[in-house]
């Protein structure tokens, strides 16, 4: 009864280290497009015109609203985050396939990165059945 005990506090433990890891990787590829926004980070050769401001902080305002949703503990709205966050990733991919500089810039790498992280965590807790997963006391 122990060992059955201590196992799901582990997983217990485990689960919510990966729901603050998916919810804090939203929070920061937020802030990196806040940052594109704002021209702290360089996302290489385009122009003004092809990084529109207006879509450049809709997107960060997803990913804050989308980190919040992780923590309520659903598992639809974990698999609806990660596939939008697919899209997001396989768009800009597809897009600039042909740019090594915008793919291979600071902002490119710095988000899409912090981007692949918050799409493993999520995939962990939609596969592992992280929503049922509580502290036992």
């Amino acid at each position: 009864m122990v060992a059955l005990r201590q196992g799901r506090a582990a997983r217990a433990g485990t689960a919510d280290r990966a729901l603050w890891l998916a919810a804090g990787m939203a929070l920061v590829a937020a802030l990196c497009y806040v940052l594109i926004g704002l021209e702290v980070l360089t996302v290489g050769d385009l122009a003004a015109s092809e990084r529109p401001a207006g879509i450049i902080f809709a997107a960060a305002g997803g990913y804050v609203l989308g980190g919040l949703l992780i923590l309520i503990r659903r598992r639809w709205l974990w698999v609806v985050g990660a596939v939008i966050n697919a899209i997001v990733i396989l768009i800009f991919l597809t897009s600039y396939l042909d740019r090594p500089a915008v793919l291979f810039s600071a902002g490119g790498l710095v988000s899409k990165g912090v981007q692949i992280v918050l799409e493993c965590a999520l995939l962990y807790l939609i596969v592992t059945g992280a929503h049922r997963a509580r502290p036992v006391s």
